[in-house]
């Protein structure tokens, strides 16, 4: 743990030039036993730096509904709704998955929840024993994303292969996002090749990422995004502090950085591509 850790919130960053969307929060999500955040006061802190508008993640039935609730209150925030990888397994084994996804499919239907997601695959958390139903549910979201039309972003842990195996077998939408991205050099040219989107957390700002900031470097500023994935993976040097969507200056000038390019460029491209993919708020 550096910086602040759990001291308490790090300091606001200086503001961006150029205002960007943070690409995937938990606005619902607190740790470390604190209350879950006011968003309002979430929204105002992220405005003022230069971060006015959010996509709220809904990864289980109570937060997808959560999702669908916030986004009709809040101007700033879009949504997504899914069932993640590791609930698939437990929907799987209580014989729910069929009355789960009809309600993410119900849900997935307001105007304003542009995303199916977070779907994918995760082997760190779940075993052998749950890949099947992470698989079979995996290309579920994949084709509910291609029949409405919506953003599917993807998560994936330890699964790089099945993952990009799985994009393919089932002919994802372009209009696909590979969230807190976490694959290698080869893995970050296989998807801008197949116009995918890598949407770039604060793991990029940490000492041991050698690796994902290669990936980074190779990556067309046209297939690019940022994001918390608050309230985890706070940027350095806060790494272990409650993250939260004010934080995303940080990690968007690290980008900036390995990118060898300047932060209102890089702005300017993180705020066109966040358009293209998710609309007008």
């Amino acid at each position: 743990m550096s910086g602040t850790g759990r001291g308490g919130p790090p300091p606001a960053p200086d503001p961006l030039p150029i205002s960007v969307v943070d690409n995937h929060t938990h606005l619902d999500m607190s740790r470390d036993g604190n209350e879950a955040p006011d968003i309002q006061a979430v929204i105002g802190a992220a405005t003022a730096v230069g971060v006015p508008r959010m996509v709220q993640i809904g990864c289980d039935l109570p937060s997808a509904r959560f999702t669908v609730e916030v986004i009709d209150r809040y101007a700033a925030l879009l949504g997504g709704v899914a069932l993640h990888p590791n609930e698939a397994p437990k929907l799987h084994d209580r014989g729910e998955v069929d009355s789960a996804r009809s309600e993410i499919e119900r849900l997935a239907s307001h105007p304003r929840v542009r995303v199916i997601g977070e779907t994918g695959l995760d082997y760190f958390r779940t075993g052998t024993e749950g890949v099947a139903a992470q698989q079979d549910s995996f290309r579920w979201h994949i084709d509910l994303a291609k029949r409405t039309g919506k953003v599917l972003q993807v998560h994936d842990r330890d699964a790089h292969e099945d993952v990009l195996r799985i994009l393919a077998e089932e002919v994802a939408p372009v209009q696909t996002v590979l969230h807190c991205f976490s694959g290698d050099i080869a893995m970050a040219r296989e998807c801008a090749e197949r116009g995918y989107f890598l949407s770039f957390a604060g793991t990029v700002t940490f000492k041991n990422a050698t690796g994902l900031r290669n990936a980074l470097a190779v990556t067309p500023m046209e297939n690019l995004l940022v994001e918390t994935d608050a309230p985890f993976l706070t940027p350095a040097p806060y790494r272990g502090a409650t993250n939260a969507p004010y934080l995303v200056p940080l990690t968007v000038r690290a980008m900036a950085a390995v990118l060898s390019t300047d932060v209102p460029s890089l702005c300017t491209a993180l705020a066109a591509n966040s358009e293209l993919l998710y609309g007008p708020w």
